[in-house]
């Protein structure tokens, strides 16, 4: 009887294999769990998906699947594939996409997610990822699939601030697809990864015609938001400040060691493991300290041309570490604010030109949102 159960186990052992191959391929982790935030107008789940290759030989990526990992049949999301996933997907590290040659063996890339959620729908639970790939031996490639890197959504709701800024015009400038910018940028300073600027915006003044400066523009004190007044955007303590940065009188561009990209800088503990970083601020003009307590609207500083700035404006973003670097990057949102326009080509904003203005009947405050990228707005008075 014993011999027979063996037998029997080992058959169907043989046909277990026989059935599937058994293939190393991809380790799929979602570092940070995403928090649903409202960007313009559509509610986002903004996250990475770190991909290693386990494989002992070159792996291409070709599609991503994103699924509600709790719906019937692992509802699809989102879905990327060919070129619209090489876009979004860096070689740790770098900013460059696997490209031809896929990702070597134990290679590690870092894919960009952005899903934008349907209007009134449910934010999901849970999130579960679809990865199919193929081999690069020659001369046979092959195909192949995993799923993994499941993730809870935070449920908490990003924080809402005032303004850190008064009136307008002003342009919210981030891009979620540039290689260098702010959500693409990792440090790894002590033992582990994070993007701290994962939501910051940049804030440029403008004018009626999208002019950053009157007269000369290589004269850092022409431009129109240099000098304006940075507000505390929330009732909280002071944690971080530097006050002595130098600041060039022209608008030459060079680069600054790590630690002093910020320029002079203000970082406001706000609560719950949240922390308010702003950044290029105006030598001599920070007027807290470190201990102080801030109300909201309180002018804390003035708007400058301090460390790595192509031009005087203020970044701002907040995260869970209480130094502008040390920190994992979190939504927030703006209580209210006035959409006017926006720049559907930044290289317009570039070269200084005029915004496109939203039609007059759609001029109206949001409330609770995250301006849109390339945003032109106005902030209340007070």
């Amino acid at each position: 009887m014993i011999r027979f159960v063996l037998a029997m186990l080992l058959v169907c052992l043989s046909a277990s294999a026989s059935a599937a191959v058994l293939r190393q391929s991809f380790d799929l982790q979602v570092p940070e769990a995403p928090t649903a935030v409202t960007v313009g107008g559509r509610r986002q789940l903004v996250y990475e998906l770190h991909v290693t290759n386990y494989a002992g030989a070159g792996l291409m990526p070709l599609t991503l699947d994103v699924l509600d990992a709790d719906a019937t049949n692992s509802k699809l999301l989102a879905s990327w594939t060919g070129p619209a996933l090489q876009a979004r997907t860096a070689i740790a590290g770098t900013d460059r996409s696997p490209g031809a040659q896929g990702l070597a063996a134990g290679m590690q890339a870092v894919i960009y997610i952005e899903v934008v959620l349907p209007a009134g729908a449910v934010v999901p639970h849970r999130l579960n990822h679809r990865l199919t790939y193929e081999t690069m031996a020659l001369p046979t490639r092959e195909s192949g699939e995993v799923s993994g890197g499941v993730v809870a959504v935070e449920r908490s709701a990003p924080v809402t601030l005032a303004p850190p800024l008064h009136g307008g015009p002003w342009v919210a400038i981030y891009d979620a697809s540039v290689p260098r910018g702010h959500r693409r940028v990792m440090f790894a300073l002590d033992g582990r990864a994070r993007i701290p600027a994962r939501f910051a915006i940049d804030w440029f003044r403008l004018d009626a015609n999208g002019h950053h400066a009157r007269g000369d523009a290589q004269k850092v004190a022409n431009w129109l938001g240099y000098g304006e007044d940075v507000l505390a955007v929330a009732d909280g303590t002071v944690v971080a400040v530097r006050n002595d940065y130098p600041e060039s009188r022209s608008l030459k561009s060079s680069r600054h060691p790590l630690g002093e990209g910020s320029g002079n800088f203000v970082s406001l503990a706000l609560g719950e493991r949240r922390y308010a970083h702003y950044e290029h601020l105006r030598p001599g003009s920070v007027r807290v300290h470190v201990g102080e307590h801030v109300h909201r609207g309180e002018v804390i500083a003035a708007l400058g041309f301090t460390g790595d700035s192509t031009g005087p404006h203020l970044h701002f973003h907040v995260s869970d570490g209480a130094s502008p670097l040390a920190g994992e990057g979190l939504p927030f949102v703006i209580a209210r604010y006035d959409v006017l326009g926006d720049y559907p080509d930044l290289d317009d904003f570039d070269a200084g030109k005029p915004w496109h203005a939203s039609p007059a009947e759609t001029v109206r405050s949001r409330h609770g949102e995250m301006p849109a990228p390339s945003a032109v707005v106005a902030f209340p008075a007070s």
